[in-house]
């Protein structure tokens, strides 16, 4: 079943008007061939205009977008031959972080990510992205197994924000996750980490300590989501569109502000239109950084990491000082 944002609704009308045509035209003695390209030619411009000018609460849509790929979606078309692994070895297992091993295109990675699940029963089994502590825990397991095996790591950031639970902070939320943030620093095999939708507070950062990060075009990464935001700063979570455009969600800034590495392009209107394509970037991109970071000894790799968070921040404090 489509679903279709309030933005998307010119687009979805036209795409409707095609397929009407298209279904005309294949009727004997019709040839309106000439009328079906030129309104396909007006959707593709129309498409550019729209998705190159989305706001930051638009960004936040479309990250949360039904249709868009999650983690499970890229495990199965870029990772060939994965074996997950369960359990964090303590409490139990969180099917809402998924960790395991398989190969890109041939290379040995271990891969970790989030996964939101799709129909009802699945997103409540993945309890709609929010791991709890047994799964970053869990996700340290995998890391430290790779590291030991000299298996680089590839991280999906794909979340709200950790589960705040009651049973989830009983079992140690908050210690899972820095524990994770100080152990990740220390993992001698390389770390490439994708936002591959909502990048949300330390739920995202308990996986995405890494050596090089990533943002896909249409995904966002943010400390708080547009809605706590909201309802922290005027006790009102309808205020979110206000809180999105102040948090300048969107990759384009946390580029500009060395927060991420790159962005992995999507095909137009989102990688939910076409994930193939969506795949074949990031695959592209996986593969150049994994051969970039191969190069670079256990130390240097470390002293790389560690610097790349430690400079967070400064060009603010740097531009501020200079207006002074």
């Amino acid at each position: 079943m489509d679903y279709t944002l309030d933005f998307e609704k010119p687009v979805h009308e036209l795409e409707n008007q095609i397929k009407e045509l298209q279904e005309a035209n294949a009727k004997p003695g019709i040839d309106i061939s000439k009328e079906i390209n030129a309104l396909q030619d007006k959707v593709d411009g129309l498409i550019k205009d729209i998705y190159d000018n989305l706001s930051p609460w638009e960004r936040v849509q479309l990250s949360r977008h039904p249709q868009r790929p999650h983690t499970m979606d890229y495990i199965d078309k870029v990772i060939s031959d994965f074996h997950e692994v369960h359990g964090d070895r303590r409490f139990s297992d969180d099917p809402s972080m998924v960790a395991g091993f398989g190969y890109l295109e041939g290379q040995k990675v271990a891969v970790i990510g989030i996964e939101k699940g799709r129909k009802t029963q699945d997103k409540i089994l993945r309890n709609f992205g929010m791991a709890r502590p047994e799964g970053y825990r869990k996700a340290l397991r995998v890391m430290k197994m790779a590291a030991q095996f000299e298996i680089p790591i590839i991280t999906f950031v794909d979340t709200p924000g950790a589960y705040p639970g009651i049973g989830a902070e009983e079992r140690g939320q908050a210690q899972a996750i820095a524990e994770n943030l100080e152990e990740m620093f220390g993992i001698k095999t390389p770390i490439i980490a994708v936002v591959i939708g909502e990048g949300g507070s330390g739920g995202a950062l308990g996986i995405a300590i890494a050596d090089k990060a990533f943002m896909m075009e249409y995904s966002v990464y943010s400390v708080i989501s547009p809605e706590s935001c909201a309802s922290i700063l005027w006790a009102d979570p309808k205020q979110a569109e206000t809180a999105a455009n102040s948090l300048q969600l969107g990759p384009q800034k946390a580029l500009e502000l060395d927060i991420i590495d790159g962005i992995i392009p999507e095909p137009a209107g989102g990688a939910h239109r076409n994930i193939d394509e969506a795949c074949k970037n990031l695959t592209s991109a996986l593969k150049k950084e994994l051969e970039s970071l191969a190069k670079l000894g256990e130390e240097e790799l470390l002293e790389h990491r560690f610097e790349k968070f430690r400079k967070m921040g400064n060009q603010t404090i740097i531009s501020e000082k200079g207006q002074n």
